[in-house]
């Protein structure tokens, strides 16, 4: 018997619309329409318009006392708008410091900086519209303004353009997959929150877990065209107590992720919780240090952090020729500013180092420039700044590093800062060092500091060039028998330079420091990788010392115990 063949013709099933592409093809008509008609009477129209739009999703879980505080889910869409009035050479831009002192003309009524949640191309566009024509009456103003005011002004050859000219780029990212296991972190916060309220000495406490997607559309009239999806998850546990002496006493874990799968186990987490609570505990019956000045050890993200403090805000672009700031490496371009067996190198490209996610990864900026990999500092030798869009004299063109949070105006800042030694030793070694030096100096003992809970420099030409940091952990090195003995009660002060410049040695094994950096522009998140480093000399001055009482008689969680 013959069976009659039957042909299937598989026709190859057209893939579903990517709603992304509608939002973005909305801003390339907007942007494209106010470049054309945009314009008041006789004077100019903008010669650079900017648009973006940022679609936020978060998911938040947090508890305290064995008990959930907070279960959040939030939603929103902002979007910022760039114009330029004028050219790259000479344009209308001007510093956050002189926004105050220009106009308070049409500030009746300020435009919207919402976006709408739904995927709606009029209504995105109408929202563009509206504030594009407020940036624009105000870029004009300002424009004029600075051609009036540069009539008294002497003309400086020297002056950099206002604005770099970049090579449009074009991509439209990969969608990035977002999940927030909601049970999971509900049962370990509520798990780890019990057990640190549990303990008696402590009075309070917060385990919080965090996730958030931003997806980022961004169109410009050069020609950029560029849509990312980035996901970044966290989870935080804090906790509080005080020494007899009232000193209020914290310790802290925090981890990150750019997945969720990639965030530690639950048990490899509350190991590190148990770490902290014995830290805590031992921190609190720890006795108080007078001031110092002497030797020590940073371990590798306390040295991180000063680097990031110390050396990073002061190759930052803008700084160099802010008449506010301290211009603390301008004009040091190819001379020797730190020792020459010390390299940093700024790389937002970085994915991960030894095993570890990298917080301040990105493939482009906030002005659609891609990311670069900057050497700023070779063998102890200036190279260069850290660069957005705004010139820097010697220095016309952006790396990559023009970053801010949410719809603020973007500023040079750091990314994955990667500090390179050539002169590193065993951590055996580096403590024997440490040993040595303060004998020749005739100090009683050595410090090892584990790490820093945050820092924070001054900049600017108002007061000192100051670094200030916060050390947690700091060990009192015995120099007869090399003994180490938490203390507590002080925290680093001096200005920085002088400090990094006497770097001695550096440990053989890098640490990783992943967190937020607050400036001008914004929250924006960091890394910076380092080894652990032999200070020469440091200053350490009396913490503030708090004096208040601890509450008077135990939590009612703890007498459950």
């Amino acid at each position: 018997m013959l069976v009659p063949l039957v042909v299937t013709l598989l026709i190859a099933a057209k893939p579903p619309a990517d709603p992304r592409l509608d939002l973005l093809d909305a801003m390339v008509e907007e942007i494209n329409r106010n470049q054309v008609e945009l314009k008041l009477r006789e004077n100019r129209g903008p010669y650079f318009i900017g648009y973006q739009l940022k679609d936020y999703d978060s998911r938040e879980v947090m508890a305290r006392y064995g008990a959930l505080f907070q279960d959040a889910t939030h939603r929103d869409r902002k979007i910022s708008v760039d114009v330029r009035v004028g050219e790259y050479g000479f344009d209308s831009s001007i510093g956050d410091e002189l926004d105050l002192s220009f106009s308070l003309k049409g500030t009746s009524y300020l435009a919207r900086k919402s976006a709408p949640l739904d995927d709606s191309p009029a209504a995105l566009r109408t929202a563009l519209w509206l504030l594009t024509d407020e940036k624009y009456k105000q870029a004009l103003f300002n424009y004029l303004k600075k051609k009036g005011d540069d009539v008294y002004s002497v003309e400086d050859p020297k002056r950099p353009p206002s604005f770099s000219k970049e090579s449009p780029e074009v991509q439209v990212g990969v969608r990035a997959p977002f999940v927030f296991s909601r049970d999971r972190w509900v049962a370990f916060s509520r798990e780890v929150s019990s057990r640190l309220a549990g303990e008696k000495a402590f009075f309070d406490s917060e385990v919080r877990i965090s996730g958030d997607k931003v997806v980022r559309y961004f169109v410009n009239t050069e020609g950029t065209r560029i849509v990312t999806e980035d996901t970044l998850y966290g989870v935080h546990v804090q906790v509080y107590t005080r020494a007899d002496d009232g000193q209020l006493l914290e310790n802290s874990r925090e981890f990150y992720a750019p997945l969720e799968s990639q965030l530690p186990g639950d048990a490899l987490m509350k190991k590190e919780v148990e770490v902290m609570v014995t830290e805590l505990l031992a921190l609190r019956l720890a006795p108080t240090i007078d001031p110092y000045t002497g030797p020590a050890i940073l371990d590798a993200e306390a040295a991180g952090v000063l680097f990031h403090e110390a050396v990073g805000h002061r190759l930052e672009g803008e700084r160099q020729d802010n008449e506010a700031e301290g211009k603390t490496f301008r004009g040091q371009v190819g001379r020797q500013v730190l020792p020459p067996f010390i390299s940093v190198i700024d790389d937002p490209t970085a994915v991960e180092r030894a095993g570890e996610q990298l917080n301040g990864h990105y493939l482009f900026d906030e002005e659609g420039v891609k990311a670069q990999k900057v050497t700023l500092v070779k063998a102890g030798v200036l190279q260069t700044y850290l660069l957005s869009r705004r010139p820097v004299e010697g220095f016309l063109k952006s790396n990559g590093h023009g970053r801010a949070q949410g719809s603020r105006k973007p500023i040079a800042r750091m990314a994955n800062l990667l500090v390179e030694s050539t002169k590193r030793f065993s951590a055996a070694d580096l403590k024997a060092q440490l040993i040595a030096e303060a004998k020749r100096q005739g100090k009683p003992f050595g410090l090892l500091i584990r790490d820093i809970t945050g820092g924070n420099t001054n900049t600017t030409s108002f007061g000192y060039q100051a670094f200030k940091g916060t050390p947690r952990m700091v060990y009192r090195v015995d120099l007869k028998t090399g003994a180490e003995t938490l203390v507590r009660g002080v925290e680093i002060v001096g200005t920085p330079l002088s400090s990094i410049n006497r770097i001695l040695g550096t440990g053989q094994t890098d640490g990783v420091f992943n967190g937020f950096c607050g400036a001008e522009s914004g929250m924006v998140p960091v890394s910076t990788v380092a080894p652990a480093v032999l200070l020469q000399e440091i200053e350490l001055q009396r913490a503030l010392e708090g004096k208040d009482r601890p509450p008077l008689i135990p939590s009612p969680v703890s007498l459950k115990k």
